[in-house]
């Protein structure tokens, strides 16, 4: 019996090697290259931005972080003219960084160019935005994993509800706090909460 169970432990551990060994279900984001381990911290996150250069998170360091997932065709796109402002007026105080994701009602359907194109031409976008993920479901970037699981990030399970919530990360990497879309980059709250 226990030589059995021993098979049975053995073929079902070479068969999940196999599995992930396959490109479709590692393009699939069931399971990512990329997956950073759960005792890992928010600078151990490397990705890439609009034009396809990698950003080691760990860059940020001493600096609070205030992280958006963004789209295109939403009511609160509006929301990336006071994210700029944001970054402008308190930029010694947060840093923005906005990821889009067509995680809600299909309202970011564009390419990174296309992105990239849409917020320097509407709203003058200069802070750092990244190409586009999935910040929710069964294909939820690393990222989002870590900002929405307490055993990850410490405190808390809220993964967005729509486009434009927000996450402040303060200066040692830690999550802070997170607001719902409609809590508008420059609300009291938030600047309160980045000491401005």
């Amino acid at each position: 019996m226990k030589k059995l169970v021993f098979l049975l432990a053995l073929v079902t551990l070479f068969s999940c090697q196999r599995t992930l060994e396959r490109p479709e279900v590692l393009q699939a984001g069931f399971f990512t290259p990329t997956s950073i381990p759960m005792e890992s911290t928010f600078y151990d996150f490397k990705m890439k931005d609009l034009d396809g250069k990698e950003i080691d998170f760990s860059q940020y360091k001493g600096k609070k972080l205030l992280i958006v997932n963004v789209a295109s065709k939403c009511g609160y796109t509006p929301q990336y003219a006071a994210l700029q402002e944001l970054n402008e007026k308190y930029g010694d105080k947060v840093q923005v960084l906005g990821f889009p994701a067509n995680n809600f009602g299909g309202q970011e359907p564009g390419s990174n160019e296309e992105i990239k194109s849409f917020c320097s031409e509407n709203y003058g976008v200069t802070f750092p935005v990244f190409e586009k993920i999935s910040v929710k479901g069964f294909d939820k970037h690393p990222l989002y994993r870590w900002l929405s699981d307490e055993k990850m990030n410490g405190w808390n399970n809220q993964e967005p509800t729509w486009n434009f919530c927000k996450y402040l990360i303060d200066e040692k990497g830690e999550l802070l706090k997170f607001f719902p879309s409609a809590v508008t980059p420059l609300d009291e709250e938030i600047l309160t909460a980045i000491g401005a």
